[in-house]
């Protein structure tokens, strides 16, 4: 699709679902500030673009550090001079030890990069997509399938991601105002580097360990794209996108 004027930023772009999320948004016009903790990631998560990457921008940041995400934004307002999407995807994992076992340092990164970055990276997007003309934006949150349920010995990435939701919904609210849309898109089972495990088979809650389906990664890029297109007086406030036969629906 031909280039618009419309700018998007992605945090944790260079794999994953952030990459197939700027991948989508690259195609269908967008011009796109990729960004995460490792340069080569996103160059070559840039380079799959083909003929889109000339719309494409690698910025390096860690989101749980305030003035690196203060600089990121700023640099997104000066090149572009606007911000239409904001998709806060950045995340990790902790080891999968016993709740009473994990240490305050595992913890605390999750949370510094999982709640803190999304809640810092939506601040400087406000305050730009308040007082740019047209005004307002769409900030779209990954949550996860996390969101609603855990997995065994997952305590750090549930809580977070639990928060995450909460994160949307006071968004959602006091972004109304300034024509900011706050929407979240729940995963399960997408083919990533983080969920290949999946394939070989996890706990369930029933401490049986089982082969997951799994579902193309391509598809959570184009379902955010969906979110991203909506005009601004439609939102969509919570999309759950899964591998059909993962074991989420049900009892275990």
């Amino acid at each position: 699709m031909a280039a618009h004027d419309r700018v998007a930023l992605v945090t944790g772009a260079g794999t994953g679902i952030g990459k197939a999320s700027a991948l989508a948004l690259l195609r269908d016009g967008y011009r796109v500030v990729l960004t995460g903790r490792r340069r080569e990631m996103l160059d070559q998560a840039i380079a799959e673009a083909g003929a889109a990457s000339e719309r494409a921008t690698a910025i390096v940041a860690d989101v749980s550090n305030p003035e690196s995400v203060r600089n990121l934004f700023a640099q997104v307002k000066q090149k572009f001079g606007r911000l239409d999407v904001l998709f806060n995807n950045a995340g990790v994992n902790a080891p999968g030890v016993l709740l009473e076992d994990l240490t305050f340092e595992q913890w605390k990164q999750v949370v510094d990069i999982n709640l803190t970055g999304p809640f810092l990276c939506t601040q400087e997007a406000i305050r730009i997509m308040k007082d740019q003309d047209p005004r307002g934006g769409r900030i779209i949150n990954n949550g996860s399938i996390s969101a609603h349920a855990p997995r065994p010995n997952s305590v750090a990435y549930t809580a977070t991601k639990h928060a995450i939701t909460g994160l949307t919904r006071a968004t959602s609210l006091d972004g109304r105002k300034y024509d900011i849309a706050c929407g979240q898109i729940d995963i399960g089972n997408a083919m990533t580097e983080l969920a290949a495990r999946m394939a070989k088979g996890v706990p369930q809650a029933n401490g049986q360990i089982a082969v997951e389906a799994m579902m193309d990664v391509a598809h959570v890029g184009e379902a955010v794209l969906h979110m991203a297109n909506l005009p601004l007086d439609v939102n969509v406030q919570f999309m759950t996108i899964m591998a059909t036969k993962m074991p989420f629906v049900g009892r275990g």
